[in-house]
Parts: structure tokens; C-alpha cells; sequence
């Protein structure tokens, strides 16, 4: 085994564990809330979905790459290569999708009265549940086409080029498949991006304009700490931060290997690392508020 093969399975095995643990800490205190109080937040309802799919890619992939670097060959084969693969994309496709529902979410909740979304602020919590339900369908139909389209392919004998990454086998290049996956993953992932960076962009000028109103308030109150609006704005730019600099730089690499023909170790190895960034560390930052419930 080489030092840089050890080194990028002990970050692998490192992210799956301290992401699971995140994500399945957070999770289990909102189900645990519900049951006891048989109602959920339409934010924590969100939230729920968005662990849930991080801990799928946490687990397929770290349960992928770990295993492919430590050479354990007992669970790999092509069949369950494939089906790690499946979900990895369905987790992350879900993943980014309940991010950007979370921030326009949000943003819709915290607007002015007298703002465009005053219809849709009474109407989104009721069907919140619903268009996540629908974003896990969709999901699972799109990635389906890609294991698909490849047994019809493999059973052909027609393969352009196949890349072993040890014991699992994926198929690299395919032109049909990569700009399918361009088409409906990553350039869908990127106008999501676009999306929670408007949002974002949105409540934290929604919030400087409401500091600004109150600020006769905040300057007569004997308290010293930092504003309610101030606390607000800098878990959004740390949250919008997060998600741009692994969703989206992730998105993008992954766009570079689909089109290069033969992508080097480095950059395959680099884009699984930041890939599963954001789902490790998305609990710390996303959801400082869940820490303090009295279940926990």
C-alpha cells in the first residue's frame, strides 16, 4: 500500500465517523422530539431529510473508498459497487436539493409582511413535506438511469473505457452518460448553488434592514451581547460559505472528470474528500440551535 493511499483512507474513514455520528446524534434527538411531542418544525422536518441523506453518502462512500484502500475485498464486488454508487448520488442529489429548500425556506419565513412572499409564507409549511417526498422519488428514477443504461451497455461488450479503481470497476467515459450527468445532476447542482446564495444574499439583507430599524432598541438595553440579526447573519454566511466551497467546488470537479478521458488519482481522490465535506461538517454548522433541545 502507498503512504498517499493510507493517508487518503484514514481521511476517508475519519469523515464517515465523525459525519455519521453528526448527522445520526441530530437526527435521532429530532425523531426522539417528535415522538414525544407528536409535531415537528417544518425547518427541523428539513432537517431531518437533509441528515438523512448526508449519512447515506457518509456511508456508501466512506464504506467504499475505505474499504478499496485498506484492501478489504469482502463486501466489494460489482454489483455492490454499483449500488454504493447509487446511493452516494442519490444521497448527495437530496442533500443539495434539502439545503437549497432550507434557505429559500428561511428566507421566505423571516420576509416583510408586505413582501412578495407573503402568499407562500402561510402555504410553504404545508407542503414542505411534500416536495421533499417528491425530491427522493425523482432522485431515485434520475440515478437509476446510469446503472441501467451501463448493464445494457456492459452486456453489449461495447465499453469505451472503464477505470478500476481496485475492486470496483466504474465506467469513466461514456458520452452519452456524461452529458447526461452534466444535463441533470451537476448543472441542476450548480443552479441550486445560485439559489442558496440568492437566498442567503436575501436574509441577511432582510436582517441588516430589520437591525437597522431596532437599532434605538439595542442601544438603550443594557445588554451588551452581540444582536439577535447579528448571530442570524453570521450562521447564514458561514452556512452559505460551507456549502459553496465543497457543493460547489465538488460540482465542478466532478463536471472535469466526466469530461476528462483518463482523470489522475489525485483529482479523483481530491473531488471524493471534498465531496463528503459538507455532509461531515454540515451538522456543526448548520444547526447550532438543535444542541439545546431538552431531549438532548
Amino acid at each position: 500500500m502507498y503512504l498517499k493511499d493510507l493517508i487518503i483512507g484514514i481521511v476517508f474513514l475519519l469523515q464517515s465517523t465523525i459525519g455519521i455520528l453528526g448527522n445520526f446524534s441530530l437526527l435521532s434527538c429530532y425523531l426522539i422530539n417528535y415522538y414525544i411531542e407528536h409535531k415537528m418544525k417544518t425547518s427541523n422536518l428539513i432537517l431531518s431529510h437533509l441528515f438523512t441523506a448526508n449519512i447515506l453518502i457518509l456511508v456508501s462512500s466512506g464504506l467504499l473508498r475505505t474499504e478499496q484502500t485498506f484492501v478489504i475485498k469482502v463486501f466489494i464486488n460489482d454489483f455492490v459497487c454499483k449500488f454504493l454508487l447509487y446511493i452516494q448520488r442519490l444521497g448527495r442529489n437530496v442533500s443539495i436539493s434539502t439545503t437549497c429548500f432550507l434557505s429559500v425556506f428561511q428566507a421566505i419565513t423571516i420576509s416583510p409582511r408586505n413582501s412578495f412572499w407573503m402568499n407562500l409564507k402561510a402555504k410553504a409549511p404545508h407542503h414542505i413535506g411534500l416536495f421533499t417526498s417528491l425530491c427522493w422519488i425523482l432522485y431515485m428514477a434520475l440515478n437509476m438511469i446510469f446503472p441501467v443504461y451501463m448493464y445494457n451497455k456492459e452486456n453489449r461488450k461495447n465499453l469505451t473505457h472503464k477505470n478500476y479503481l481496485k475492486y470496483c470497476s466504474t465506467v469513466v467515459h461514456d458520452d452519452f452518460v456524461d452529458r447526461l450527468y452534466i444535463t441533470i445532476i451537476v448543472l441542476p447542482e450548480i443552479l441550486f448553488s445560485f439559489i442558496i446564495i440568492w437566498s442567503s444574499s436575501s436574509m441577511v439583507i432582510i436582517l441588516y434592514m430589520h437591525k437597522q430599524s431596532v437599532q434605538h432598541i439595542h442601544s438603550t438595553s443594557v445588554c451588551s451581547r452581540t444582536s439577535p440579526e447579528s448571530r442570524a447573519t453570521h450562521r447564514i454566511l458561514t452556512l452559505m460559505s460551507t456549502f459553496i466551497c465543497f457543493y460547489a467546488l465538488s460540482s465542478i470537479l466532478q463536471g472535469c472528470i466526466a469530461l476528462v478521458y483518463n482523470p489522475g488519482w489525485w483529482l479523483i481522490n481530491i473531488t471524493a474528500v471534498i465531496s463528503m465535506c459538507f455532509p461531515t461538517l454540515g451538522p456543526f454548522v448548520m444547526n447550532h440551535d438543535s444542541i439545546k433541545l431538552s431531549i438532548c
